[in-house]
């Protein structure tokens, strides 16, 4: 190799070096403005119990910005896994970022009348198209009045 073609793959290592540093801070600065996602989490209490058992369940939003516009005014659906769904949706104000707040917690109770393994769904949705969805199981076993049964 002579003194010119090495002069020229230089000068292509360092434009080849100075592109990708290019490439890599546009790269860093699109996911830095992109906020993460939310995690959902359920706790169902008890997780076991006898018929005919109250369960309480929550569901906790983590993580992610408090204006994340997905999940601000969603509608939240529990499936039961026992063949009933409840669906519940709210009020809200136009979404303006940096200023609306979504909601991070749901809570309520469901009755299972029987025994069984139940998957129960949580779904936050927006206009009918599901955004998020968490799950967990309940064991409920046979109580006194399934004796003989």
């Amino acid at each position: 190799m002579n003194r010119r073609s090495t002069s020229r793959a230089l000068r292509r290592l360092r434009l080849t070096t100075v592109l990708f540093a290019i490439l890599a801070i546009s790269t860093a600065g699109v996911a830095a403005d992109k906020p993460a996602k939310p995690k959902l989490s359920l706790r169902a209490s008890p997780s076991v119990s006898f018929s005919p058992a109250r369960i309480f369940l929550v569901v906790e939003i983590k993580g992610g910005p408090n204006d994340f516009e997905e999940f601000y005014c969603a509608t939240a659906e529990w499936d039961w896994g026992d063949g009933t769904t409840s669906e519940s949706s709210y009020d809200c104000e136009p979404y303006e970022a940096g200023k609306s707040e979504m909601r991070r917690r749901y809570s309520t109770e469901h009755k299972y009348l029987t025994s069984g393994y139940y998957q129960i769904q949580f779904r936050l949705k927006k206009k009918n198209k599901p955004v998020a969805l968490v799950h967990t199981v309940v064991q409920i076993r046979p109580g006194l009045r399934d004796i003989g049964q």
